[in-house]
């Protein structure tokens, strides 16, 4: 009978191969976190190399280099050496995830991210929590989606998404997002301070242009979002500075417009899609939201009117941009009880009229390509 192989260091370090960083969404030996490894008999010791002093997923890290060594036939024991990543090695690391590149925007016009931008002409009319719902249903398609909460002033993204106490680790002076249900998201409301319970009351944000210029260029500037395919935008209500700031920074931005059935609120959010085709910007549709109630007879209560979606698309539409209706979403309780309790309709109650409608538009939008005009392709002929 032959005798069983003992188990090697190259073994172990394949292993530690699959442990993927929660935070960066990479293998931990990819970034350079194993600083060695070394097996005697059937006890491997692993020396654990963590970005920052504080790292929140060092729990998590270190219990799958555990359970990654012990899978290792023939290792019973596993010591594992924590320690922190000197100055030098976090710089390495960023420089690494930038691909070597100097710290510049990460969705230029060259980038194969689809980028849409939630907008609309008033406040109150769900775009938060569509935004919020559409990147949910389009991560849950296996797609790399990233949420920038660009509502400085009324942000919300995090709070509809279970995430309102998350606080980004930052690398040096790159910034790793939270995620939540597969999403990457960054928001001003992480970086503001709340109240002793955890309330956000105090947590209020008075800025003007400049900062607000400032602040937007940063999140797509130091915010580490890795390879997305798809960035949404949650943007503030109304035409103002911000609204202006992404036509200016992202002009490949596509624009989706969300309105109420109200024919008078379909008219002000008509206002945010002509700024942001000032910019050179694309407008690709409407969502309609609280288009109506259903009832338990199979009728519809239109609360907010109806018709409103289609006569905004209608008259946004040009002959060589068409605007069409993207997606009509019922009036919906679920809905607005998901957004209070962060947890996101499309996950909760996948079946719920308004969450069908959402995974409709997830649909929709998954299958749009960036057209490949003015990009260059990364290739040269000889």
């Amino acid at each position: 009978m032959s005798e069983a192989v003992p188990p090697t260091d190259a073994q172990v370090l394949t292993a530690l191969g699959r442990v993927i960083d929660p935070e960066i969404r990479k293998p931990i030996v990819d970034l350079d976190m194993i600083g060695g490894v070394a097996v005697h008999g059937d006890t491997a010791s692993v020396s654990l190399k963590l970005t920052i002093v504080g790292c929140p997923a060092a729990d998590t890290i270190e219990r799958d280099v555990r359970e990654a060594a012990a899978s290792v036939a023939g290792i019973r024991n596993v010591d594992v050496d924590v320690t922190i990543m000197t100055r030098a090695e976090r710089d390495a690391l960023t420089d690494k995830l930038r691909g070597g590149r100097a710290k510049t925007m990460q969705f230029g016009p060259d980038s194969l991210t689809r980028i849409y931008a939630v907008t609309s002409g008033k406040g109150g009319v769900g775009k938060s929590t569509v935004t919020a719902n559409l990147g949910v249903a389009l991560a849950a398609r296996g797609l790399r989606v990233g949420i920038v909460d660009a509502d400085v002033f009324g942000f919300s993204i995090p709070g509809i998404l279970g995430i309102s106490g998350a606080t980004p680790t930052q690398v040096n002076e790159m910034i790793l997002p939270p995620i939540a249900h597969d999403v990457k998201v960054i928001s001003i409301g992480m970086f503001v301070p709340s109240t002793s319970s955890g309330q956000s009351a105090d947590r209020v944000v008075s800025w003007r242009g400049p900062m607000l210029h400032r602040t937007i260029q940063q999140f797509l500037t130091d915010v580490y979002f890795g390879d997305l395919d798809i960035l949404l935008l949650d943007l503030p209500p109304g035409t103002g500075d911000i609204a202006i700031s992404i036509g200016q920074l992202l002009p490949q931005a596509e624009i989706i417009v969300v309105t109420t059935p109200q024919p008078a609120a379909a008219e002000v959010a008509e206002r945010s899609a002509l700024v942001a085709r000032q910019t050179g910007q694309k407008v690709i549709g409407v969502v309609e939201n609280m288009a109506g109630l259903p009832q338990p007879d199979g009728s519809i209560l239109d609360i907010f009117g109806s018709g409103g979606g289609a006569d905004a698309a209608a008259r946004l539409s040009t002959a060589e941009e068409p605007v069409t209706v993207l997606a009509s979403i019922p009036l919906s309780i679920a809905l607005r009880e998901g957004g209070d309790a962060g947890l996101p309709i499309v996950l909760s109650q996948p079946d719920e009229p308004a969450a069908r409608a959402i995974v409709a538009l997830a649909d929709t939008l998954a299958v749009r390509a960036r057209g490949l005009a003015g990009r260059k392709l990364g290739f040269t002929v000889n």
